[in-house]
């Protein structure tokens, strides 16, 4: 299977759900319903991570690690 994320405008949200119900659990599976944050407002709602940021910012650069050095 697929996965897929989408944004439906209000408008034709019903109709969406409505076409949805008509393919089987095995076509068509919903994972997650949500309604849409920009990802400031996602990153916002996370409890301390704008003092994270902000400290992140005051940093000098010669604190910071190299990109092939970020342990992934």
């Amino acid at each position: 299977m697929k996965t897929v994320t989408l944004k439906i405008d209000n408008s034709i949200y019903e109709k969406f759900f409505w076409l949805l119900s008509h393919f089987s659990k095995q076509e068509v599976q919903i994972l997650e319903q949500s309604d849409y944050i920009s990802d400031d407002d996602y990153l916002r709602s996370i409890n301390g991570m704008v003092d994270s940021i902000k400290l992140a910012r005051s940093e000098s650069e010669q604190q910071g690690v190299t990109l092939e050095n970020l342990d992934w």
